[in-house]
């Protein structure tokens, strides 16, 4: 099956032809670095990780290009109130970024351009558009004149004479259409300023991603990302001075991830219903949170509410503790075994069916205009049919052609998870890292817990069993959890 996407830009899916065989161009609009990162940032950063995993898996060579917006009203604002500069809230905010972006997971991008970096590529765009009367200046400002862009409005399907219709007045009476937009801002005193042909000033928000778009992957590149908040007015505007620039087409698929809903309200900072990524960090484990976003097509809204990731993170838990089970119950030497397809087939025809099948089943669903909701169903198939196996053979150590079943779909499991950027760590550091937020939030000492499980082991030792189920109920008073293994009893907080 071949890739299909869905295009905003048609308004269906279609097969996914890049430019260059082999060759995939993507682009996604990055943050304005002025504030910590909410949940909505979450979203769109993850499900284009995953995209760009997909790619990079399905054997693309991907040059992917994401940016930060360094200059802007917002962020000049949040320095005046500091008493201090641009460079520094925005070199602030960007590390802050990263913070969040490494604890998710989310692969760092191949360029990461500033739109500062990047003036005189924006300065040059505009004299184009001026050179061919679509651009103005007005006042200190320069203009895009959209009634000269005469396919303004195909991206959002809008047209020109509806969005003049619905037009409200606009302060400022040097523009010649309430809708044109604003290409260069002149300075306004004590705010930063590059010099330009039409005086100092800083660039317009529009004009950054077409810039960098065009400077990195060329005048026409494959993929456009980001959430579908960014369709009008800040893609339709990139499509139109980009296209009314350089005279060819922008861009060839347009990709926009929905909304986060708090309470059936998409989620906004002006509404004042947002959670920051290191909120919700402080709550759930990162890979929680990425199994949350990607439950849902990207396409589609989400729901967000504790319960549901409470959810997510339980389920995580089940798919690691299938791993950490296969890898305690069969011996590591079977790894490099040669068994034959017929042996361990006779072993559970089912997960072995399963197991073969996997990779074409889940590329289907992948190919599918991405559709992860369906690849983590087929991963939660194959947790359960291989979970079904070990509980098979009791407690027992599982060997030879049983083990390897079990390693096989263990292995398959993993491989295809770390494609969406799911059980990337060992199950022991897993378990680790949910266990110290667990605890934290419980306010259990560690020390006492590790104590009185001693206390237990020697009370079995001793065969004295009455005084280790007590110790038990008292652990599990306390919301831990025992499982006792060939290799000693482990401890969880439920």
């Amino acid at each position: 099956m071949s890739l299909v996407v869905y295009n905003t830009l048609t308004k269906k899916k279609e097969p996914f032809v890049p430019l260059e065989t082999g060759v995939v161009k993507l682009y996604v609009c990055g943050v304005t670095v002025y504030d910590l990162c909410h949940i909505g940032h979450a979203r769109s950063a993850i499900v284009f990780d995953v995209i760009y995993r997909y790619l990079k898996h399905r054997g693309y060579r991907v040059t992917y290009v994401r940016n930060f917006t360094d200059i802007d009203d917002k962020i000049i604002k949040r320095a005046q109130e500091e008493g201090t500069d641009y460079r520094t809230i925005a070199d602030r905010y960007i590390a802050a970024f990263y913070e969040d972006m490494d604890a998710l997971d989310v692969l760092r991008p191949d360029l990461e351009p500033l739109a500062t970096e990047n003036i005189p590529q924006m300065i040059d765009i505009i004299r184009r558009l001026e050179e061919k009367g679509i651009a103005y200046k007005a006042g200190t400002d320069v203009y895009f004149a959209v009634e000269k862009f005469p396919d303004y409005g195909k991206l959002s399907g809008r047209s020109l004479d509806d969005m003049m219709a619905g037009a409200r007045v606009e302060v400022d009476v040097h523009k010649r259409n309430p809708l044109d937009f604003v290409l260069w801002k002149g300075s306004k005193p004590g705010e930063p300023a590059w010099d330009s042909p039409w005086g100092p000033g800083r660039p317009g928000w529009h004009i950054e991603c077409s810039a960098m778009g065009s400077r990195f992957l060329g005048p026409t590149f494959d993929i456009h990302g980001g959430g579908k908040d960014l369709i009008f007015p800040h893609h339709e505007n990139e499509i139109a001075q980009s296209e009314a620039a350089f005279g060819a087409p922008f861009v060839r698929y347009w990709l926009h991830n929905g909304f986060v809903n708090i309470n059936n309200e998409k989620m906004s900072k002006s509404l004042g219903n947002f959670f920051t990524i290191r909120d919700i960090l402080k709550v759930v484990h990162p890979e929680a949170l990425r199994l949350f976003v990607l439950s849902k097509h990207y396409r589609n809204p989400v729901d967000f509410s504790d319960e549901a990731l409470a959810e997510a993170e339980r389920a995580l838990e089940r798919l690691y503790a299938t791993l950490e089970e296969t890898q305690i119950r069969t011996p590591q030497e079977i790894q490099g075994e040669k068994i034959a397809e017929k042996t361990l087939q006779d072993q559970d025809k089912e997960l072995f069916q399963k197991i073969a099948g996997f990779p074409e089943a889940f590329g289907e669903a992948m190919d599918n205009d991405f559709n992860t909701a369906q690849a983590l169903a087929l991963l939660f198939e194959l947790q359960r049919s291989t979970q079904r196996f070990l509980d098979t053979f009791g407690r027992k150590t599982l060997k030879g052609p049983a083990a390897a079943l079990a390693r096989k779909a263990a292995a398959c499991l993993q491989d295809h998870a770390r494609i969406l950027g799911l059980l990337s760590r060992s199950p022991e550091a897993f378990f680790d890292e949910i266990k110290k937020r667990k605890v934290a939030r419980k306010g259990i000492a560690e020390a006492d817990v590790e104590a009185l499980i001693a206390q237990r082991t020697k009370a079995r030792r001793e065969k004295n069993f009455q005084e280790a189920d007590r110790i038990r109920d008292q652990l599990a008073t306390m919301g831990v959890q025992l499982e006792d293994t060939p290799q000693g009893t482990r401890w969880r907080v439920r």
